[in-house]
């Protein structure tokens, strides 16, 4: 690499790291020291090779592997990666001397890891595809990262009998957590983990403790999906041109009758709050889907195409992915946002024969949250053969592997974030 090179690479890694900066701020949160100085040390373009220097700094994903249409493999976004590791240093209270177990090798984020835990700590990497892992082997070599380990193995198995982690991140979409990421943990370690919950992905840390793992934070996010065993494939339905709902939980939808019922007249129904911009309307999200799903026939996620919103074939709150009902032959989605200056308020969409009740049942599900203060979501996942009468408090979605609670808890702040 020419001086030149180098010195282009660094300035653009310093202008990607000052980025990451001001959009942490932007949403409350604060970038960790030692990841700011991990990030500004180990060059991305390295991860990314083939591609033109300036594209290894924006701050987006870089696919590395497709399989027809699909992505299968990428060095994920910067910010993502940011956040995530954040996520694992604060609920560790640092990283320094951590073992560590990466489930998705891309090589970037294996390395911001050993800068992170030191020399006194470890990383292993592990992926169930050989192109993968051979891939993130020569490019850890590039950087001079030969102290980190990579396994080809799919884990959902162990990758070392008896090894205990202190870490275990997840740099893939799962739908459900295998016996085996819970028990590879120490007494105390964290997993970080991108999980699918109601067709909504977030990253969970998420702390041990005997046989449960309990969540200390979460952000939103999205990932390609884990393969092997603990592949969970994610249905979409078309019910108009470039309009889909994503089931994600064994959903049944006969897509001819929804299509039928967005070309009836749309009823609204508005909060009538007034929220600032940083509220987290994820959160709402899955308040939304903790709720519904216990009141309707089928809760489902809505997804739009840029030209289908132009077309005013649906207004959805966000195009990919919004929460939306099937119920007593309507369809309800939470829609855009009504903007008076600076503040925002809450609004749902309905078609079919009790339109009118589904938007103002969403609706009024919105303002409890607010009501609320706008809790968080809090997440507990237990072994699937766990019963009723000793699970927490919240709403259950049960897995494969595990049962999941989600609960949220009240604060003072009412409608801020």
């Amino acid at each position: 690499m020419s001086v030149g090179t180098t010195m282009g690479s660094e300035r653009l890694r310093n202008d990607m790291v000052d980025r990451l900066a001001a959009d942490h701020a932007a949403k409350g949160l604060t970038l960790r020291p030692e990841v700011e100085a991990a990030m500004r040390t180990v060059p991305r373009e390295l991860y990314t090779p083939g591609k033109p220097l300036e594209e290894a700094y924006q701050n987006t994903a870089v696919v590395t592997k497709r399989r027809g249409e699909e992505s299968v493999s990428s060095v994920s976004a910067p910010f993502l990666i940011a956040e995530m590791l954040g996520q694992a240093a604060d609920a560790l209270e640092g990283l320094e001397g951590r073992h560590v177990l990466e489930i998705g090798s891309g090589g970037y984020n294996a390395s911001l890891l050993r800068e992170l835990v030191g020399p006194s700590g470890s990383v292993t990497t592990v992926d169930i595809d050989p192109e993968v892992t051979d891939r993130a082997t020569a490019c850890l070599a590039a950087a001079g990262y030969n102290d980190v380990t990579v396994v080809c193995a799919d884990a959902e198995q162990p990758i070392e009998t008896g090894r205990r982690y202190d870490l275990i991140i997840v740099t893939a979409g799962a739908w459900d957590i295998p016996p085996t990421w819970r028990d590879q943990l120490t007494d105390g370690g964290v997993l970080v983990v991108p999980l699918r919950t109601h067709g909504m992905t977030r990253s969970w840390a998420l702390r041990h403790s005997g046989d449960r793992l309990d969540s200390v934070s979460h952000r939103q996010c999205g990932f390609v999906p884990v393969q092997g065993a603990g592949a969970h494939q994610m249905r979409y339905v078309d019910i108009a041109d470039g309009v889909h709902l994503r089931l994600d939980e064994g959903q049944q939808v006969d897509s001819i009758a929804v299509a039928d019922l967005l070309t009836q007249p749309r009823q609204e129904a508005w909060a009538e709050v007034s929220l600032p911009p940083r509220t987290v309307l994820s959160d709402l999200d899955l308040w939304l889907a903790t709720r519904l799903t216990r009141e309707v026939e089928q809760f489902v996620v809505l997804t739009a195409q840029e030209a289908a919103i132009k077309a005013s074939t649906v207004a959805p709150s966000w195009q990919f992915g919004t929460p939306a009902t099937l119920h007593d032959g309507t369809f309800a989605y939470r829609s855009e946002l009504s903007w008076t200056g600076r503040m925002f308020d809450l609004g749902a969409y309905a078609h079919g024969s009790a339109a009118a009740a589904a938007a103002g049942r969403m609706v009024e599900h919105m303002r409890t949250w607010v009501d609320a203060g706008c809790p968080p979501p809090v997440l507990h996942v237990l072994p699937a053969r766990t019963p009723d009468g000793d699970l927490p408090d919240g709403t259950v979605l049960d897995k494969r592997h595990s049962r999941l609670v989600l609960a949220f808890t009240p604060t003072s702040e009412k409608g801020i974030d």
